[in-house]
Parts: structure tokens; C-alpha cells; sequence
């Protein structure tokens, strides 16, 4: 088995790939950091069994929009073709965040209806629509919807790092962790990733049982930001601070994610 694993340098890519080689399969990497010019067609797919597809731009407030649509659409779709003419499976690493606003705080599930409120997203399901159309994805592409993911390798996210990082580091260096006032009421779906990790891989040793298909990659569970702090509040004696909510974040935040987790569950409890 032959993996090429797009965005490897990134906070999940560094892990999956080290998952990968404990697989004992093949490893193939590529970061377009490293190859700004490379388009899918240039890549070296010899003997490529999988395509693993992270690469893209992760920032929820980036606001270049033909860049965004040039790495994260245009770049997977010729990705997506090239492993359609050549008969690879392939994973997409997609995003909770095409679901937008979740006001009325309902359980997530990927036959929802999505509203997409920043360009990142928006990127994340067009693709996915695309790809809808397209006869192929029945069979050969995963698309993992993740939810907010945590753990380690992420620290050189900065401000995108999950709130677990945030205010461990914050905990660690000032002994004060800072929260927007009205966290109370901000919650998210946290899962570790670990979890996602094993979702790829399952994913790809099980593509008879589980051939293609949107998942949610998530806990199943919604935690609020304040309770998340007081946590690691309470492991580094620190204190918590409110802080004003950033007039840039509040247009396309989401202020709750729970998902329905039965599809990512069916696929994690057949092993192998």
C-alpha cells in the first residue's frame, strides 16, 4: 500500500503520516508550501494507492478569496480528476464549518443542510458538491467532515489553534488564560486526533465496508469554551480573564457544533 498525504506538515498531517509508517505502508508527501507552482498534474503518482487530501489554506478569517478558491477548490478538483483517470482512492479533508451558524443548536448530521459564512468554508463544500456530481464519489472518495480538532503538532497554528492549546499555552506563560466574555454560551464538538487519525485509516482498510461517503468526525459531545478554560485553569492553577469578542471573528462564528457521530462510529468499530 502506497499513501500520498497532501498538507503533511500541518498540525493533522504530521500526525496521519506518522500513523501511515506504523501501518508499515508507503509513505508520499507533498506541501504546496515547498512547491508554490506544482498543480495536481505535476505530482509523481507511482504506484499511489490513496490520496490523502489536507493541503489547504485552514484560516477561517482569510480573506484573499481567489486564493482560497485557487488552493482549496480549483487545486482539489484537478486533484480529484487526476485520481478519477487513474482509479486512486481518495480522502478529503473537509470541514464542520460548512454548516454555518447552528443557532437552533441541533446534533449535526451530514444529510443537514449546509450554510457555509466564510470563504474557507464555502471552499470546503463547493468542492464537495462538485464532487456530488461526479459518479465517482460513490465509490472511491471519503469526505471527513471534521469538528474541532485538538492535540498535538498544533501549536504553530497561533490564533487558529483549538481553545485546548490556546489556553494551555496562555496557562503555561502568563498563568492567565482569556476567554470572550459570553463563553458561557459558545460551545464546540471537540474531538482529539486521535480520532481522526484512525477515521483515514479505517477509512482506507475498510473501503469495501465503508466505500465512500460523507463523515462527521467529531466527539459527539458539545463543551463549552469557559468550561473547556476552567479546566485547564484548574490543572495549571491559573486564572481566567474575559476579554471583548473580536468584531473581525463575529460575521462568520460559529457559536455551536454537536455531531451526529452514528456514520464515524459504524466505521471506527470494524477492525481488522
Amino acid at each position: 500500500m502506497k499513501v500520498l498525504v497532501t498538507g503533511h506538515k500541518g498540525f493533522i498531517g504530521q500526525n496521519l503520516c506518522k500513523a501511515v509508517t506504523e501501518e508499515g505502508w508507503e509513505l508520499s508527501t507533498f506541501d504546496i508550501v515547498d512547491n508554490p507552482t506544482f498543480r495536481p498534474k505535476d505530482l509523481d503518482f507511482t504506484n499511489v494507492n490513496c490520496v490523502m487530501h489536507l493541503g489547504a489554506i485552514s484560516s477561517t478569517t482569510e480573506k484573499d478569496v481567489r486564493k482560497i478558491m485557487d488552493q482549496n477548490l480549483s487545486w482539489s478538483i484537478e486533484l480529484y480528476e487526476e485520481c478519477r483517470e487513474r482509479g486512486i482512492h481518495m480522502q478529503f479533508a473537509s470541514s464542520a464549518s460548512v454548516y454555518g451558524n447552528n443557532n437552533g443548536q441541533r446534533i449535526l448530521g451530514e444529510d443537514d443542510i449546509c450554510y457555509p459564512s466564510s470563504y474557507y468554508a464555502l471552499s470546503k463544500y463547493m468542492f464537495e458538491q462538485y464532487a456530488l456530481k461526479r459518479s465517482y464519489v460513490a465509490s472511491v472518495l471519503q469526505t471527513f467532515r471534521y469538528f474541532n480538532v485538538y492535540g498535538p503538532h498544533e501549536e504553530h497554528k497561533g490564533s487558529q489553534a483549538s481553545p485546548y492549546t490556546q489556553f494551555t499555552r496562555q496557562a503555561k506563560e502568563t498563568g492567565v488564560i482569556k476567554v470572550f466574555k459570553g463563553s458561557n454560551k459558545i460551545y464546540r464538538d471537540f474531538v482529539h486526533v486521535d480520532t481522526v487519525v484512525a477515521a483515514h485509516i479505517q477509512g482506507l482498510k475498510k473501503i469495501n465496508e465503508f466505500s465512500g461517503g460523507v463523515y462527521n468526525i467529531g466527539s459527539g459531545n458539545a463543551r463549552s469554551f469557559l468550561d473547556v478554560a476552567k479546566d485547564v485553569a484548574l490543572l495549571y492553577n491559573a486564572k481566567i480573564q474575559e476579554i471583548q469578542f473580536p468584531e473581525h471573528l463575529k460575521e462568520h462564528y460559529q457559536y455551536y457544533t454537536q455531531a451526529n457521530i452514528s456514520k464515524l462510529n459504524k466505521l471506527l468499530s470494524v477492525y481488522g
